[in-house]
This record gives structure tokens, C-alpha cells and sequence, in this order.
């Protein structure tokens, strides 16, 4: 049986941890080691913008102690990433090139929405629990030093997942001096966060009755950890959670850190994420919480167990980015069934070309994101739709899309109805490289044609096939509708395909009898 030794490192706002793990066809994920050393480094970042020189001497220390335990340990890889902390530095390039340079260990910066995507993964790798909790309304938590994501399931599909940036060490330093200056602190946090939450609660939830809220973060983990009981599952119902709730603002953070055994920088940061859990769970009505206390670590983990083909999961995870990008179609009113029929015919066209345009697996589910998102702009103005529908792609994030993966498909949107501009102009600003922009012209020739092909919205062509003749791609659609108008539109879409890939599109209409 064979076994790779993967270690996780987190970089996180108020502690750097890492686990090491075996994993295995046969037994799956198995944690060997657990190092956790408690660094404030969001106290810089949310304050003044930067870390200092101290903090960040004292992360490459940690980090040269974590490479000497994997050499130990006889780690086959590893993975090593930041989230807010250094992600919303000013100099953060300046920070992982002397990361590099000091310890020898390349640190990746996690967009929001990766991070949260890899939270998501750590839970479910308690699979069986994940799996049924969410075939009923579900809410996962997340509570970072940042910000709090709140991700909505049912039916074990993703319905919304959105970031609000109340993190518990960021309420914390905002409201430090406040602390200092009532008896009723809780209070205070509780109105500074519920703003918030009820703008959420106004448009995602409705009268929508949450059954369970998954709740994770670290500062409330322990917390909870500590108080049950030997043996028992870290599954509560809403009555107990509140009477932990009032034992714990009844009493200071030096008394949490003494009762509960807790270092004294995560006791400070036990009742803001109580609070903001409290006022979620109020809000909804939510009977059961479940607290899996894993972390990031553990997502880094079972991710490169799938794409390594080590774990295999029942839960389609590419489906959620799928379901997430439909949900936000849907919120700007696109047309469901242009949206069908255009992805229908951009996927088949992609499907009959892999030996033509090298793309694989993410770069099919970038085209299916742009499709889906291609005429989202419309609701806000139907003459500028591209340019309209780029703004909301680049604002809105898709959990499980990095920033730049969210920009390539902002881009194909962009230039679906534009004229393709060239390197220089779209790299112009942005972090986006040579592949990057043949990726983005490849994705947007396919869009453009499958858009054509569908441009009366009335989705004439339910039955295509498609087929590679020499220098054509030959799109055969077996219907009795007049496609005068997709004919007639679609030898300026087929221009520019035949100039990305060297072939030529062109519809034939098979003959009725």
C-alpha cells in the first residue's frame, strides 16, 4: 500500500500551524503531527496596512522550524499558504520573496474565495457527516481573523456563499478601545455585527429556514473543545450553545484563557466569534450545530489527495463553482434557457477539439463559468452589456475561483461582442501573463460562436453535432427552424475562431425530409 507523508502549512492571521498527514488509497487521510505557533501577524495588517520587520523575522523563524519537522518527518510535498493577513499587506511581494529566500519555502497567497473553498474541503473530509448534513439546509461558518464567509446548502448543493469582512481579530483591533471603556462589551459587538448580518439575512435568506450551521475557526474550536466532554461528538444543539454563550461574556479573557486552558491571544478573540456565531444562529433559527474543528490545513491536504488521485470524494466539489456562478446568473436575471443553450454548444464544441486546442479539465470549467456569466450585464445596462457584465465578474467572488482565474473569464466576457484587444491593453493593470491571454482569446472564440449560434435566445439548436473535417469544424444541427439570422451573424464570430485556432467553423442544416 502505498503512502505519501503531505504537510499543510497555514499561515493565518493571529497563528502559523501545520499538520502532517499519510495519505492513502486504502485508509484515506490520517493526521501524524499538529505544530501551532500563536503570531498575530492581522494585528499589523488591519491596523497599518503592513507587517513589521519583528513579525515578519519571527514567521521565517517558525517556517525554517516547520521545513526541519518535515525533513523529519519525510515529507513527500507539502503546501504552504497565506489568507488575509499577508493578502492584504502592501508589500506582499517584497514579504513572500524573503519567505523564499530566508527558509526555501514558496508561500502561496490564497484569494478569499480559494481559502474558503479549501475550508469547505477540510469539512468535507468527514465525509459521511458532511454529506448528510447538507442534504438538508445547511449554513457553513467560517470564522477568520479577517472576515466571516457564510455558505448556504441544500439538497447537497451550493445555493450562495458570500464574505463579510467582520473577522474576529478585526473587531477585535477596531473595537480595542472600546473594550476598555464598558461593562457590556458584548453588547457592542453584537450591535457592530448585526448591521451586517441582517443586510445578509435581507437578501440571501428570506424566509429560508436554516435546519444546521457547520460552524469553523479556530478560536471557537478549542473553546468548545475544551468544554465537552470526554468522547462526545462535537455536535450541540442551539440550547446548548447558548448556555456556553452566556457562561462565556459573563467572564473576562483572562478568565477564558485560565478556565479553558487557552493562550491568551486566542481567549480575546473568543467572544467576538461567539458573538457573530450567536447573532447567525439567532437570526436563522438553526436547532443543531455541528463544530468538525478542522482547518485550513486539513483542506490543503484532502485537495492534493484528489488531484493526486489518492482520496476520492463522493461530493462534486466542481459542480459548487458550477452551481455558484448559475446562482449569481440567476440574481442578475440572465436567460435560463440561453444560458442552457449556449453552454450546450460551448462544451460540445470544446469536447470535439481537445486535439486542436490543448486545453484540459479547468480550463472546460472557465468556459462553462463564462458562459453562464456572459450576459449578466445586461441587468444593468443592456447597450454595454460586456463591459457591464466584466464589472460584476471581477467584483463578485465564485468561491473556488482564484482571482486570476476570475479575471481570464471576466475577460472572455468582455471581448464575446468586442473587438480582441491585444496583450498589453488587457495585462495592462493586472497580474496576468502570455498564457493567461491565449487562454482568454481561446475561451472567448469558443464563446463567441456558441453565443451566435443562439443569438434569437430561442435555442434552435437542441440537437448538434459537431465534427472535425480537415480545416473545418463542421457544426450540424438537425432542426426545422429558420436560422437565417445565426447564418447570417456568424461569419464574424467564425472569423476570429479561425484565427485563434486555424480552423474554420461553419452551420450546416440537415436536410428535412
Amino acid at each position: 500500500m502505498q503512502i505519501t507523508v503531505f504537510a499543510g502549512i497555514d499561515i493565518g492571521s493571529y497563528e502559523v500551524g501545520m499538520k502532517i498527514f499519510e495519505l492513502s488509497s486504502r485508509r484515506g487521510m490520517r493526521q501524524l503531527d499538529h505544530v501551532r505557533y500563536n503570531l498575530e501577524l492581522g494585528k499589523d495588517t488591519y491596523v497599518t496596512g503592513k507587517i513589521s520587520n519583528e513579525h515578519l523575522e519571527e514567521l521565517c523563524e517558525v517556517l525554517l522550524d516547520f521545513r526541519r519537522i518535515m525533513q523529519e518527518y519525510q515529507v513527500d510535498a507539502y503546501r504552504a499558504c497565506a489568507t488575509s493577513a499577508i493578502r492584504e499587506t502592501k508589500n506582499v511581494l517584497l514579504i513572500l520573496d524573503k519567505i523564499r529566500v530566508r527558509t526555501g519555502i514558496d508561500v502561496e497567497v490564497l484569494s478569499n474565495s480559494e481559502q474558503r473553498f479549501l475550508g469547505y474541503k477540510s469539512i468535507a473530509s468527514v465525509e459521511e457527516d458532511f454529506r448528510g448534513m447538507i442534504q438538508n439546509s445547511t449554513a457553513i461558518v467560517d470564522v477568520g481573523g479577517g472576515s466571516i464567509q457564510i455558505s448556504l446548502f441544500d439538497k447537497d448543493v451550493l445555493v450562495t456563499t458570500q464574505n463579510l469582512r467582520i473577522g474576529a481579530l478585526r473587531i477585535r483591533e477596531r473595537l480595542a478601545d472600546v473594550e476598555s471603556r464598558t461593562m457590556h462589551f458584548a453588547s457592542v459587538l453584537n450591535e457592530m455585527i448585526g448591521s451586517e448580518l441582517r443586510s445578509f439575512k435581507k437578501l440571501y435568506l428570506k424566509d429560508q429556514k436554516i435546519q444546521n450551521i457547520i460552524l469553523t475557526g479556530d478560536y471557537v474550536s478549542q473553546f468548545f473543545r475544551q468544554h465537552a466532554k470526554e468522547g462526545r461528538a462535537a455536535v450541540m444543539s442551539r440550547k446548548e450553545f447558548m448556555e456556553l454563550y452566556q457562561k462565556a461574556v459573563s467572564i473576562t479573557s483572562t478568565q477564558i484563557a485560565a478556565h479553558f486552558g487557552l493562550p491568551m491571544e486566542h481567549a480575546t478573540l473568543i467572544l467576538p466569534s461567539l458573538v457573530l456565531y450567536r447573532r447567525f444562529i439567532e437570526d436563522t433559527g438553526a436547532e443543531s450545530i455541528w463544530l468538525p474543528g478542522h482547518n485550513l490545513s486539513d483542506g490543503l491536504a484532502y485537495d492534493y489527495g484528489e488531484r493526486k488521485k489518492i482520496l476520492r470524494s463522493t461530493h462534486n466539489f466542481e459542480n459548487d463553482i458550477v452551481e455558484a456562478a448559475k446562482n449569481i446568473s440567476k440574481r442578475y436575471q440572465s436567460s435560463k434557457g440561453h444560458i442552457a443553450g449556449t453552454e450546450y454548444l460551448a462544451l460540445t464544441i470544446f469536447d470535439k477539439m481537445k486535439s486542436i486546442h490543448g486545453m484540459g479539465k479547468r480550463e472546460r470549467l472557465l468556459l462553462q463559468i463564462s458562459v453562464i456569466l456572459h450576459d449578466c450585464g445586461k441587468y444593468i445596462n443592456m447597450n454595454r452589456t460586456a463591459e457591464c457584465s466584466y464589472s460584476i465578474i471581477m467584483a463578485t467572488e465564485i468561491i473556488g475561483l482564484s482571482h486570476r482565474e476570475r479575471e481570464i473569464i471576466a475577460n472572455a466576457v468582455r471581448f464575446n461582442t468586442r473587438e480582441f484587444a491585444s496583450f498589453e491593453e488587457i495585462s495592462y493593470g493586472s497580474s496576468l501573463e502570455r498564457s493567461d491571454y491565449l487562454l482568454i482569446a481561446k475561451i472567448s472564440a469558443i464563446l463567441r460562436v456558441a453565443n451566435a449560434m443562439d443569438r434569437s435566445h430561442d435555442q434552435k439548436f437542441k440537437h448538434v453535432k459537431v465534427t472535425l473535417k480537415e480545416k473545418e469544424l463542421v457544426v450540424l444541427v438537425d432542426t426545422v427552424a429558420d436560422i437565417t439570422l445565426e447564418k447570417g451573424l456568424f461569419s464574424d464570430k467564425a472569423e476570429f475562431f479561425e484565427t485563434v485556432f486555424s480552423i474554420r467553423p461553419v452551420i450546416r442544416q440537415k436536410k428535412q425530409l
